[in-house]
């Protein structure tokens, strides 16, 4: 009972530290933020994070790989989905990714921050091979041999990812609130795959 007791009592510390980490990363980046700033947050003491995570890097890689799972595990499934027609996937993509960004509207400017600061940390861990040799990559080169089938992935993720990263100018500006902000998104929903199948057709 006892062991079972201790093992409870460190797996919430060591959740404790990492739900600290995430906030802490997210607001401040990589750079800014120092393992003091982490362990402060998580109510421990520092030297109680350094038993857990030896050191800050180590820290936010597991971070950082865990929001990169999530970003791009929402699309995984759909790009390699041999049984969905193109339309169906775009549609899937785009849904996917809006959902998955409204409730982490942070994510896209960590994720290119960081990545963009240090991108050899994370170039063997994004998965774009994968993607390129996917299932919808090789419905795109179907539909239009004539155009490299990225452009037409690069469209569908900045066009659900972009105006999450203009976000906060929007909200700034007075342009949208909140509330509008999350009602042009849910139309998005609808127009995005429209939008995309309009340049599929367009020669």
């Amino acid at each position: 009972m006892a062991k079972k007791k201790l093992e409870e009592v460190d797996l919430s510390t060591e959740e404790k530290i990492k739900d600290a980490a995430r906030r802490v990363f997210m607001k401040k980046g990589y750079a800014a933020t120092r393992t003091r700033d982490i362990a402060e947050a998580a109510g421990i003491n520092l030297a109680l994070l350094n038993y857990y995570f030896r050191s800050k890097e180590k820290l936010f890689e597991l971070i950082m790989l865990e929001k990169l799972a999530k970003f791009f595990g929402a699309i995984a499934p759909i790009l390699n989905d041999t049984n969905a027609t193109l339309d169906q996937k775009i549609s899937a993509f785009s849904n996917n990714y809006i959902d998955l960004l409204t409730a982490n509207p942070e994510l896209p400017l960590f994720i290119l921050s960081e990545v963009r600061a240090n991108p050899e940390r994370f170039v063997n861990k994004l998965p774009v091979a994968k993607v390129a040799e996917s299932h919808f990559i090789q419905q795109l080169q179907e539909k239009r041999p004539d155009v490299h089938p990225l452009h037409f992935l690069m469209n569908v993720l900045g066009l659900s990812v972009f105006p999450f990263v203009m976000k906060p100018v929007f909200h700034a500006s007075g342009i949208l609130n909140e509330r509008a902000f999350a009602a042009r998104m849910e139309e998005r929903k609808a127009l995005i795959p429209k939008w995309i199948m309009g340049m599929l057709k367009t020669k």
